[in-house]
């Protein structure tokens, strides 16, 4: 026959129940989530939540929501340990805060973008128009026997000389 002692390991009861000072029964249902190795972890929810609302809180709970249930618990308790007027809610303003300022600055580097693809634009279209015209000016001073070529006359440079002065 099986033992159906009431008690897990006696040497080593869970965190909640060491801190409560109680025995830790086979059935605990603060063992999975409070073992003995996180003593800190059962602490702050305690101290916000109190054991009896952490116990009734998750036996609420299917079993599969109680990992994270546990862990929203201690999170929202170490925020309101840090900030006991706002807590989670202080949290979150800053956040959401960050996340505007952030957006804004997204914003501003894609509008600088667009800006720069659009002077690159204008500048191919600028730099093709004055190539097409320094070879149209050499195409007819070659019909008409004229030997000066762009490099001669220094003309190669003319579309961007305005660029540099």
């Amino acid at each position: 026959m099986e033992d159906t002692s009431e008690y897990s390991c006696p040497h080593h009861p869970c965190a909640a129940c060491k801190i409560l000072r109680r025995r830790c029964v086979e059935k605990c249902v603060l063992a999975p989530y409070f073992p003995p190795t996180h003593p800190l972890k059962f602490t702050i929810a305690h101290r916000v939540f109190g054991a009896s609302n952490i116990i009734k809180m998750l036996q609420e709970l299917p079993e599969d929501q109680r990992e994270d249930a546990v862990n929203s618990m201690v999170y929202e308790a170490n925020a309101r340990i840090r900030d006991p007027v706002y807590g989670c809610a202080a949290i979150i303003c800053q956040l959401q805060k960050q996340i505007s300022e952030l957006q804004a600055d997204l914003v501003k580097a894609q509008v600088e973008i667009m800006n720069v693809q659009i002077q690159n634009t204008n500048l191919v279209a600028l730099i093709c128009t004055e190539m097409t015209q320094n070879q149209e000016n050499n195409d007819h001073q070659q019909a008409y026997g004229n030997s000066n070529t762009c490099l001669e006359d220094n003309n190669l440079y003319a579309p961007w000389k305005s660029l540099w002065t």
